[in-house]
C-alpha cells in the first residue's frame, strides 16, 4: 500500500498514521525528561559522557522527543532539543483531554491512558507527565505499567498519543458521515 500524502494546511503533512510537523513558526517549549552518566574505562582512565532525552512541546497539540549524547550535559541537552525538533508530531487534544482511551506497549513499557472530567489534572508520573504537558493535555488519567525506564515510557508514550483518532478523523478514514460515526 502507498502512503497517502494529504496537506492539511501549510505546516502539517499527513503520511498514512505519521504526521509531521515542519517547525517554521512554532513556539516550542522543551522538557528535560533524564539525564544519564555513562562511563567508559579506557587505559588512560575513565571518560565520562552523557546522553539527555527531551521533550518539546507549543502545549497545543504538537509534540516531539529526542535523545541527545554528548561528553557535557548541556551539549547533550541541546543536541536532544535538536533531535526533538525533527521528530514532532500533531496529537488530537480535544477540550484539554484525549478522544478515547488507548494502550501502548514499548520494549518492557506499557501505558495507560485514559480521558478524564476538566478539572481532573495530569494525574501521570514522571516521564509521562512531561510528554503529556508539552502536548497541552490539562486532564488525564494515565498509568504506566512494567519498566519505568524513562526512554521505553517517553517512546510508549508518543506510541499511544500517535495512534489516537477524533471523531472526524475516523469518518475521514471509514468514509462516512461525523454524524453516522456518533450515532451509528
Amino acid at each position: 500500500m502507498l502512503p497517502v500524502k494529504a496537506a492539511l494546511n501549510s505546516n502539517i503533512t499527513m503520511t498514512a498514521n505519521i504526521r509531521n510537523i515542519k517547525t517554521s513558526d512554532l513556539d516550542l517549549k522543551d522538557r528535560l525528561v533524564a539525564i544519564n552518566r555513562v562511563t567508559k574505562v579506557t587505559k588512560g582512565g575513565r571518560t565520562f559522557s552523557f546522553s539527555a532525552i527531551v521533550v518539546v512541546g507549543n502545549e497545543n497539540g504538537i509534540v516531539g522527543w529526542g535523545l541527545g549524547k554528548a561528553s557535557e550535559v548541556t551539549a547533550a541537552i541541546a543536541k536532544g532539543v535538536d533531535a526533538a525538533k525533527k521528530n514532532l508530531v500533531k496529537v488530537p487534544v480535544i477540550k484539554g483531554t484525549i478522544p478515547h482511551e488507548q494502550v501502548a506497549k514499548f520494549g518492557g513499557a506499557k501505558v495507560l491512558l485514559r480521558p478524564a472530567r476538566s478539572g481532573t489534572g495530569v494525574k501521570a508520573g514522571g516521564a509521562m507527565r512531561a510528554v503529556l504537558e508539552s502536548v497541552g493535555i490539562h486532564d488525564i488519567l494515565a498509568k504506566s505499567q512494567g519498566s519505568s525506564n524513562p526512554h521505553n515510557l517517553v517512546k510508549a508514550t508518543m506510541q499511544a498519543l500517535l495512534e489516537l483518532r477524533d471523531a472526524y478523523a475516523v469518518s475521514q478514514q471509514r468514509g462516512i458521515t461525523l454524524e453516522k460515526v456518533f450515532k451509528g
